[in-house]
């Protein structure tokens, strides 16, 4: 070992006679590592946010949606559902989906919802992860009513829970005819994803009872459609919507909910300067803790001088104190 790495370490493991650097070295060590820890947390709750809000965005809608012009009901799905599976790059899965306003009504009150209807076989959303009672069943069963799962807040607000009946009214086609379908359906589970927006709205049933509903026939509002790697959704999108043709268009879900992720991406530019801003408070800490440890040591050094040390060699040990500070 050099007289350098000998000094430097002597130093840093200094005892009760040089008590005061060994304090300056742990002022120095803990306010490297507190700026540090600072980032990594701020960083981390970051990308946890936008990991949850992406994952619970993408759960109850999809990387794209292909939906019709002016909601047109958009015909032939198994056909068009084949066809984007197997001749569009990077899809992952497409599911057929009827999605329209509607009123539902309980023994309490009355209120408005945005009622899905999704595939049993081929429903590719999450809600089923945020069950909260009950159980994430729509299925269509012979002689039994329609299923039917809600968010907590309506089903709270409705005065419902798992096993209720409640009606709802389907705005169908025919809607300037004053045409409407009523239909009743048994709440079979309940789910909380902690976002207002799908927990106050959205209920969730079958495809067929969707259609029946809102008297679509054997037509869907759109398609969902998982991709993969997520980047590709637009490509995608616009793939589908050239295939397809009209009245289909796509969209991805970062067009749809522009403004969630223009936000999320407004917190990710001040980044570099919180870095810089940390780096710039670790190098004061280190430098000050050498200038101070510097100024205690003048008599050493004038030891040292007097016994051949070069200034080189002064250098070396002091540098090689803040670079273990710093790696520690």
């Amino acid at each position: 070992m050099s007289y350098t790495s000998l000094i430097a370490t002597r130093y840093l493991r200094s005892k009760h006679n040089d008590g005061f650097v060994s304090f300056v070295t742990t002022i120095g060590i803990l306010g490297v590592a507190l700026g540090t820890a600072t980032l990594i947390i701020a960083l981390s709750v970051l990308g946890g946010f936008e990991r949850e809000i992406t994952e619970k965005v993408v759960g109850f809608t999809s990387h794209v949606q292909v939906l019709g012009f002016q909601n047109l009901p958009l015909k032939d799905y198994d056909r068009n559902t084949r066809l984007i599976e197997d001749s569009v790059r990077y899809v992952k899965s497409v599911a057929p989906f009827v999605a329209r306003e509607a009123l539902i009504r309980s023994k309490e009150t009355v209120d408005g919802i945005l009622l899905k209807g999704l595939d049993p076989v081929n429903d590719i959303s999450i809600t089923r992860k945020f069950i909260v009672a009950g159980q994430y069943d729509i299925s269509k069963q012979e002689g039994a009513l329609s299923n039917i799962v809600l968010g907590r807040r309506l089903a709270s607000r409705l005065g419902v829970d798992v096993g209720s009946k409640v009606t709802v009214f389907g705005i169908g086609r025919l809607v300037e005819q004053g045409q409407y379908k009523v239909m009743q359906f048994r709440v079979s589970g309940i789910y909380e994803s902690g976002m207002v927006e799908y927990d106050d709205v959205y209920a969730f049933t079958s495809l067929p009872d969707a259609q029946t509903i809102f008297q679509m026939g054997d037509a869907v509002s759109g398609y969902d459609i998982l991709v993969s790697p997520v980047d590709s959704a637009e490509v995608v999108a616009g793939k589908v919507q050239e295939m397809l043709g009209y009245p289909h268009y796509g969209r991805t879900v970062f067009q749809t909910y522009r403004n969630i992720f223009s936000w999320i991406e407004l917190q990710k530019k001040p980044i570099p300067i919180i870095l810089g801003l940390i780096i710039v408070v670790a190098t004061v800490n280190v430098i000050g803790t050498l200038l101070m440890m510097v100024l205690t040591k003048t008599k050493d050094i004038g030891v040292l001088m007097s016994l051949g040390a070069t200034r080189a060699g002064i250098t070396k040990i002091f540098l090689r104190q803040g670079l273990t500070i710093a790696l520690t």
